[in-house]
């Protein structure tokens, strides 16, 4: 995302200070903010994973499938079709806060493409394609494929660099995505001075976008987006003149681009999605380290098996609950102001379904007071959400079925009208079989 390890070598923050410790309780317990995530039961780097790019890979190996280099884009184009990333999709950010950081400026951003579950981004001249795909058990995994042609192109695994970035408060302590909204100075570096926000659907509008380019109408709406701090003071950045754009010819020359596009409804789908991703990766980690911790103490003290220790129960309980608000949107800034993007994202993003028999579907677009119709994250569809272990599915079941039934009034769920209720409820019985028994009653 708008971020990577080499921030921190321009900072120079290695320091990930930890404890070894031999106590099975102490080593289920994050470390610093961190979660120690090559020990078992997550075992990060040492398990085997099957994200996206493991099966393109595969596919590449076996002469399956093959990636065709372009002249002027390199292997960016075949790398968008076989792993289906809409050019829609397309936002850029000119902050240097990412990998290839000494390539981008204002003049040449860096370029983002996104689906479901995988995220692609490049700088102009750059000498790889960035690569981020979503491992169902693991959560994001991190690539890079070299910009050189070749009978046999080939993803790189990251061994551990990026999450120097891609793994703290701001990703929940767990290896995945994160939007920061800085404040930019002339040549894209941050002015760390003015600090930085970590974005998602809950951010106050006027905090978003800080060193990106953004295309779409806002009406009286303000951002960050497309303007340069040109002095160490907040004020000094002229958000009247980066708003309401409808393209960027003012600002940069696009021909360098795959489109013209910074689409604002793809910015905002990416903000929710980049932490959706991380509440449910954050979910299967709790969970699995919950069991383990119950597995190792009852094998020591004798427990009957299945025991669960109230512990471990809280534990689950805490990251589901903070799931299940943030998939059903408790927080999200109230828009005030209607909201349309440039480019054919949101109709190519909607067309996507599932729907119901009424044609109903959780990809709807409200972009009147908020981001979607059926106010439902649709990632509830996703290979994560449905290999979560079983003790935190069925503590995420009953409290769905609690807040879509009107049981549950709390006023973290007070943005949910009945109407609301009734439809996601609806739409999910139809659309998620494993659902539809316990939102059926």
């Amino acid at each position: 995302m708008n971020t990577s390890f080499s921030q921190s070598v321009r900072l120079g923050v290695f320091a990930r200070a930890g404890l070894v410790v031999s106590t099975c309780l102490l080593a289920a317990l994050p470390l610093q903010g961190q979660e120690d995530i090559d020990r078992e039961p997550i075992n990060y780097h040492s398990a085997a994973v099957n994200d996206p790019i493991v099966q393109l890979q595969a596919k590449l190996d076996s002469g399956e499938a093959g990636l065709e280099w372009d002249d002027k884009h390199g292997w960016l184009p075949s790398v968008l079709e076989n792993l289906k990333v809409p050019l829609s999709s397309q936002t850029m950010v000119f902050s240097k806060t990412s990998l290839q950081f000494s390539r981008i400026t204002p003049r040449r951003p860096r370029a983002l493409y996104y689906n479901d579950n995988v995220y692609i981004g490049v700088v102009q001249y750059g000498e790889v394609v960035e690569v981020s795909a979503v491992d169902a058990k693991q959560g994001a995994i991190f690539y890079t494929l070299p910009q050189k042609k070749t009978a046999k192109p080939r993803f790189v695994r990251d061994k551990g660099q990026c999450l120097s970035c891609h793994q703290n408060r701001s990703t929940q302590d767990v290896p995945g995505y994160l939007m920061r909204s800085v404040y930019p100075g002339a040549d894209g570096n941050p002015v760390f001075s003015l600090g930085t926000t970590t974005t998602d659907q809950t951010t106050d509008y006027r905090q978003r976008y800080g060193g990106w380019y953004v295309t779409g109408k806002h009406g009286v709406l303000r951002h960050r987006g497309n303007a340069i701090a040109k002095e160490e003071t907040a004020k000094s950045l002229d958000v009247e003149a980066g708003a309401n754009l409808s393209d960027l010819d003012q600002l940069i020359d696009t021909k360098p681009y795959l489109t013209p596009h910074s689409d604002l409804v793809a910015l905002m789908v990416l903000e929710h999605q980049s932490q959706m991703h991380n509440f449910i990766t954050k979910a299967s980690y709790e969970t699995r380290q919950a069991n383990h911790y119950d597995k190792v103490w009852g094998e020591i003290l004798e427990r009957p098996e299945g025991f669960q220790a109230d512990v471990s129960k809280r534990r689950i309980a805490a990251a589901g609950e903070k799931l299940v608000k943030y998939l059903l949107f408790s927080d999200e800034y109230r828009l005030t102001s209607p909201i349309e993007g440039t480019s054919d994202f949101a109709q190519e993003f909607q067309a996507q379904g599932p729907r119901d028999s009424q044609g109903r579907s959780l990809r709807d677009f409200d972009l009147q007071t908020r981001l979607f119709k059926y106010p439902c994250s649709y990632l509830i569809y996703s290979e994560s959400f449905d290999a979560l272990p079983e003790g935190m599915r069925e503590y995420i079941n009953q409290r769905l079925a609690e807040v879509l039934s009107g049981e549950d009034t709390s006023p973290e769920f007070s943005h949910l009208s009945a109407a609301d209720r009734t439809a996601i409820r609806e739409i999910l019985v139809e659309t998620k079989p494993s659902l539809a028994g316990v939102l059926a009653k």
